[in-house]
């Protein structure tokens, strides 16, 4: 298939990286690739991931969008610090290289299109920890360090990290192309309007179940319809992990329900429904338990933009939408609910299952416990030491026969239901304080503590691959850390 070019994208040199080094390499996600065996080690392919030279045969391109960024529209946005270059087709799917930190494109708006090794060492381990957890994501597959120095709140080296994903859209670039003349001609045997061309791009390439739908418009409602619906499974796949992405804007909203861009988020530790991982989100406007809500208004600003494409009669184009935006809230529900009751070792769907979750978040809530350790402590078989936690033990007592009831009205041995819960509630998740002790590290040139916790976060339900200190929350003496947009 024939890539996006013009006007969706523009061609872009990437800025050559000073004395680049391969820091981290995911040798598995490489050889999924089908990159070379022989050639991936070398001292040539790591030239090609920082920048310095261009993919054989492929020219690299950064592309334009728009988005709403904390509720309010921003007509041009685009690929600021990021360059695609390569497309691959692999046995798995098609596939994007796209390295983010390579310099700037004409959508950097007067910045260096630089990253540092900080940010790109957090964005390598959350994609792969969100990956092993099971969750959509766009991966690592390389961070390039350097002796590059680049100004932020201090003195920092630049880095590179190589990311990969099937596509790379977001929301923001429907929003932008549907602001290009009158999208309705695209239906009306007019010429095609970029809107629609890049719709039936991306239902081709990545939604091909769906090209047997003959009528046009019934295949862009079916895909919009399965576009919402991912993103609603994914934000409930998010609240039951206890992650919060601190900028939950439509440019960072991929078309294919991927998690994307990975700046301010953090897996949260002492359980808190207003809980805001990122320090410039004053108003808390994607707090943890907004979460849902923005995923739902995010796909209703997608909908808004692509509502010409469905019909090109206005009423009936705007009735189309109106029927899909309700996909939203029912995927959202049965994928939350699901979740939910594997995270007690349920399986069976009973009328009582949600009240028990909120009664044991409820009381989670008022004993400031941990998010992460308490669900795990469920499938540790430890009723003692996880009473402890809890301010009221009482209480506890109560809602754990409810919950012990419940688990007898399935019939279902106790090792199994165990299995469930170690399958269902991790034992390792990237904390802030982890991902900083490993960029100290880093930054002073010793790599063993993040490849230490990387291992770790590969293998996140194992109760034996990692050690211990990898589990345990930030000591309590420490001040939490504060993660703004510039991290």
């Amino acid at each position: 298939m024939t890539p996006l070019g013009p006007p969706f994208s523009v061609p872009v040199a990437a800025t050559p990286l000073p004395q680049p080094q391969r820091l981290l390499g995911n040798d598995v996600l490489a050889a999924e690739l089908g990159l070379d065996a022989a050639a991936w080690p070398r001292a040539e392919m790591t030239e090609r991931l920082a920048g310095n030279q261009p993919w054989p045969g492929q020219l690299a391109q950064a592309s334009v969008y728009a988005g709403h960024q904390f509720g309010s529209y921003t007509r041009q946005l685009g690929d600021g610090r990021a360059l695609l270059i390569a497309r691959l087709d692999t046995p798995a799917g098609p596939a994007e290289l796209q390295l983010k930190g390579a310099g700037p494109t004409p959508f950097a708006r007067g910045l260096d299109g630089r990253a540092v090794l900080r940010s790109s060492i957090r964005e390598y381990l959350a994609s792969e920890a969100m990956h092993a957890l099971g969750v959509p994501t766009t991966r690592a597959l390389a961070l390039i360090g350097s002796s590059l120095l680049v100004q932020r709140e201090r003195a920092e080296t630049a880095a590179v990290l190589c990311r990969v994903a099937p596509s790379f859209l977001r929301f923001g670039h429907f929003e932008y192309w549907a602001r290009a003349g009158d999208v309705a001609d695209d239906l009306t045997g007019g010429a095609p309007h970029p809107l629609g061309v890049l719709a039936d791009h991306v239902i081709a390439r990545h939604f091909a179940h769906l090209a047997d739908i003959a009528d046009v418009h019934e295949r862009r409602t079916a895909w919009l319809t399965e576009v919402i619906e991912r993103q609603a499974r994914l934000m409930a796949m998010w609240q039951t992990l206890g992650f919060c992405h601190g900028v939950l804007n439509t440019d960072n909203c991929s078309i294919l329900g991927l998690t994307l861009d990975y700046g301010p988020y953090g897996f949260m530790e002492r359980f808190r429904s207003h809980h805001v991982c990122n320090h410039s989100d004053t108003e808390g406007r994607y707090r943890y338990e907004a979460q849902p809500a923005i995923g739902a208004w995010n796909c209703a600003r997608l909908l808004d933009a692509c509502v010409g494409l469905l019909d090109p009669r206005p009423d009936a184009a705007t009735e189309r939408a109106q029927a899909i935006q309700p996909a939203y809230q029912r995927a959202y529900n049965a994928t939350v609910l699901t979740r939910w009751r594997a995270k007690l070792g349920l399986q069976e769907a009973r009328e009582a299952d949600a009240d028990l979750v909120l009664q044991l978040l409820t009381l989670m809530q008022r004993s400031r416990c941990d998010f992460t350790q308490t669900w795990r402590a469920l499938a540790d078989n430890a009723p003692a030491e996880l009473r402890r936690r809890f301010a009221e033990p009482a209480a506890f007592d109560a809602w754990h026969r409810l919950w012990q009831q419940r688990l007898a009205a399935e019939g279902v041995a106790e090792p199994v239901w165990r299995a469930r819960l170690r399958a269902a509630n991790p034992r390792v998740v990237l904390r802030n304080h982890l991902a900083q002790q490993a960029i100290e590290a880093a930054e002073h040139g010793e790599l063993g503590e993040l490849q230490a916790l990387l291992r770790a976060l590969q293998r996140p339900f194992d109760a034996d691959a990692a050690e211990a200190r990898f589990a345990r929350p930030a000591p309590p003496e420490q001040a939490p850390l504060e993660i703004s947009c510039s991290s």
